[in-house]
């Protein structure tokens, strides 16, 4: 008997995101046969073998509307000319497609917002655009069964402006296993004799707090800071750091495969997550670095947004950032790097871990998919 087919899509180029990663994956586990569906860039780097198929569309444009317009058109055909049992749409630019599709060929359909997206930054201050892309969630929204988002402020966000209930399904990643080797800071290229201080991300954009983390260094001496990943704020960041003259103190490394990733963090001393409160999207964001920090069991040194807070205080994994001001901000992590705390900070993330797992996390999704065939 064949499998039922799931359809995944999202805009993005397949290389980095762990949430799709981990939706596509428990499909299978659901006895589906799934299809991720994407696009192709042209810095996009080849893909590993996931256990399930993926097909980047090449479209004509990479960025602009004539991108967004190449993009929804292409995935409407794919769409419609797949069989399909299932469509998981990953959030506001996908819906479209998936929805006429879903209604066309009455299919089942999951909406998975990962982000509170009519406020993001790109949009807040280009209200046409902004207005556009509301009258698309006004118009879609309100009339699906399926939804989930990434935190309790989002949902209830979404339910003050649409009286719909959508379920949680937060960031956390998969557990890691205890019996795990750990590379050596050596084989990583990473500092022996110093303490080192990560920022993680693949969106390490503006407002995020890099800006302050590279000034700050400045004023630490026995430590590095290492920015990993990408985002719109990296080529600034390495100028800022040439001019003033922190190479020695600010180490960039690419964006990686996670389980790489992830090696540096358990190795690293010290956690940011510093997104700042500048947009309604931000300051109810839950940053996957967050719960990255935890599962790596090292201390978390966080902004003061409404969930960030909640996690970092309820499990007692860090503090929270008093101050953006460079030399006050390179205070309180030289306090933190030497606290009397970081032993009781690495417990209670050891702690933490065990409870914030995809494993656990997942029986929401779970449920949602099981209740289709129901």
């Amino acid at each position: 008997m064949a499998r039922p087919k799931a359809i995944v899509s999202v805009i993005n180029d397949l290389s980095t995101d762990q949430r799709v990663h981990r939706h596509c994956l428990l499909l299978g586990q659901k006895g589906y046969d799934v299809l991720l569906i994407g696009r192709t860039t042209s810095v996009s780097v080849p893909l590993d073998d996931r256990g399930y198929t993926m097909h980047r569309m090449w479209l004509p444009f990479e960025k602009g509307p004539l991108f967004y317009a190449s993009y929804n058109i292409g995935l409407f055909f794919n769409l419609l000319f797949r069989k399909a049992d299932l469509l998981f749409s990953n959030d506001l630019d996908t819906l479209l497609p998936n929805y006429f599709v879903s209604r066309l060929k009455r299919t089942s359909l999951i909406y998975d917002s990962h982000e509170f997206f009519t406020e993001v930054p790109e949009l807040v201050h280009r209200p046409k655009v902004q207005r556009v892309w509301q009258k698309i969630e006004r118009s879609v929204l309100p009339k699906l069964k399926n939804t989930l988002t990434v935190n309790t402020s989002i949902a209830g966000l979404y339910k003050n402006l649409y009286g719909i209930e959508m379920k949680v399904l937060r960031n956390v990643p998969k557990a890691l296993s205890p019996e795990q080797p750990k590379a050596s800071r050596e084989e990583l290229g990473m500092p022996t004799a110093k303490k080192v201080i990560i920022l993680q991300g693949s969106g390490i954009n503006m407002h995020r707090g890099a800006e302050e983390a590279v000034e700050s260094m400045q004023y630490i001496q026995d430590a590095v800071l290492l920015i990993l990943g990408s985002g719109d704020v990296i080529s600034a960041l390495k100028n800022r750091v040439k001019e003033l003259n922190l190479s020695d103190r600010v180490i960039f490394k690419d964006r990686m495969p996670y389980e790489k990733m992830m090696a540096h963090t358990r190795l690293s001393d010290l956690g940011l997550s510093l997104d700042k409160d500048t947009n309604v999207n931000y300051r109810f964001s839950l940053p996957n670095k967050l719960f990255d920090y935890i599962q790596a069991g090292i201390p978390v040194l966080g902004s003061e947004l409404v969930e960030v807070k909640r996690i970092i205080q309820n499990y007692g994994v860090g503090e929270i950032v008093r101050s953006f001001e460079p030399k006050e901000l390179a205070q309180q992590i030289q306090e933190m790097l030497h606290s009397e705390k970081v032993a009781e900070w690495r417990a209670n993330a050891v702690k933490a871990s065990a409870e914030l797992t995809w494993e656990k996390e997942s029986e929401v999704l779970g449920k949602m998919i099981d209740s289709l065939n129901g």
